[in-house]
């Protein structure tokens, strides 16, 4: 099985849970660790722009990674996906 079709069934999962789960629109928690590095959090931050979301940042205890916490309130499972799709875009971004 190749990475995309791992990916695709990710997907596919969790927008099964969160249909099930969840009643929509819904507040939801997203969390990543890229990079210490101002551009890389500029670029998830900026994708999150007009959207009211909450975004908390913490450093690791050596400084070379970055916790990016954002509470955001989402219309429906797929606008979930849809940003976690634009933020996999991000060079060296781990979604967790």
């Amino acid at each position: 099985m190749n990475n995309d079709q791992k990916t695709k069934e990710f997907y596919d999962r969790l927008r099964l849970q969160l249909i099930e789960d969840t009643q929509w629109p819904s507040p939801y928690m997203y969390k990543f660790i890229v990079p210490a590095m101002l551009e890389k959090i500029a670029e998830i931050e900026a994708i999150f722009n007009d959207t009211n979301a909450e975004i908390q940042t913490r450093d690791s205890s050596k400084g070379t990674y970055t916790s990016v916490s954002i509470k955001v309130t989402m219309e429906s499972p797929d606008a979930v996906i849809e940003k976690y799709l634009e933020v996999s875009q991000v060079e060296g971004v781990i979604s967790l």
